[in-house]
């Protein structure tokens, strides 16, 4: 860094992804000294493209987020490529860098995202984000039309082989690690109703030719063609610098995330949580409008801050 630059921020925002990116364009229109703070692990690296997100709908999850970097860096916003290991909160936030740089901040943003962890399924990591997917959303009108099949973890799955089946009428289910007991009544007759072929048996891996997946292997040597596998990842929020700051948090099917308000603001004043880091379904285009929201309110915030000081 350049030496001119000083350490203290008003604004250090934790993660630069298109929550994280969004509050610094707003932050840095607003004229506020910003810092943002990337490790460069974005949640959705595996996928070549993004859909749904209006005019920027197949664009590729590297172009969206090297043009954000552009932007932001227009408004004197720094960016750096570091990882925040430790927080302290005193008169204002003292933020520990892997790199061993040592930062402060009037308000932080949280905006660390989520990891997926995948089923223990041989092949499944190699084509994540290929033709291993998890949201229809994101990539459905993609596959459309082509065999899907369903990789069941929980009976929760269950859902997910439902949703799949609006964009295709050939569909699998794999029980996997699920008892068939454990579905109830209504599951049954609705992935019936759904046309979704309900298959016990475990997957032990998958067949792949040519590059593209064309099935799926059970434990017992079976062979299932297949085009398409839905999986469902293990959602773990990377709540760690929430946590030393003693944020409240609710537990929910998807991991424990953060209580906040309309805003974005944590129980920990001066603290803001966006993205995934607030959420599981927060997509990109909900990530970017959460991030907008905290930005302005932050700059409202400080304003208000400042002027009260004064008087």
């Amino acid at each position: 860094m350049n030496e001119k630059h000083t350490e203290q921020y008003e604004v250090v925002i934790v993660g630069g992804g298109a929550a994280g990116l969004s509050a610094a364009l707003v932050l840095g229109r607003a004229r506020r000294r910003t810092l943002v703070v990337d490790a460069g692990e974005p949640r959705n690296a595996p996928a070549a493209h993004m859909q749904g997100y209006l005019s920027r709908d197949g664009m590729s999850p590297a172009d969206f987020l090297a043009a954000g970097r552009e932007e932001i860096a227009r408004y004197g916003v720094e960016l750096v490529r570091d990882r925040a290991v430790d927080v302290e909160r005193g008169e204002d936030f003292a933020i520990t860098l892997a790199g061993g740089r040592h930062v402060h901040a009037r308000r932080l943003v949280i905006a660390t995202g989520l990891k997926d962890e995948l089923p223990e399924v041989p092949g499944v990591a190699e084509r994540f984000g290929k033709d291993v997917l998890h949201c229809p959303y994101c990539h459905g009108w993609e596959v459309r039309d082509q065999a899907f099949g369903v990789l069941a973890t929980t009976p929760m799955s269950v859902h997910q082989a439902l949703m799949v089946s609006q964009w295709s009428k050939d569909v699998t289910f794999f029980l996997h690690e699920v008892a068939e007991s454990d579905l109830s009544d209504d599951d049954l007759r609705r992935l019936a109703a759904a046309g979704v072929k309900v298959l016990p048996g475990t997957v032990a891996g998958l067949l792949i030719e040519d590059d593209r997946l064309t099935g799926v292997r059970l434990a017992d040597g079976t062979v299932h063609a297949r085009e398409v596998l839905f999986v469902a990842p293990r959602a773990v929020p990377q709540t760690g610098l929430l946590e030393k700051l003693g944020a409240d948090l609710h537990e929910t099917p998807f991991g424990a995330y953060p209580v906040v308000d309309p805003t974005g603001l944590t129980s920990v004043p001066g603290v803001w949580a966006v993205g995934n880091a607030m959420g599981f379904s927060e997509q990109v285009i909900n990530a970017a409008a959460g991030g907008y929201r905290a930005g302005a309110f932050i700059n409202g915030e400080l304003l208000m801050s400042d002027l009260d000081a004064a008087l």
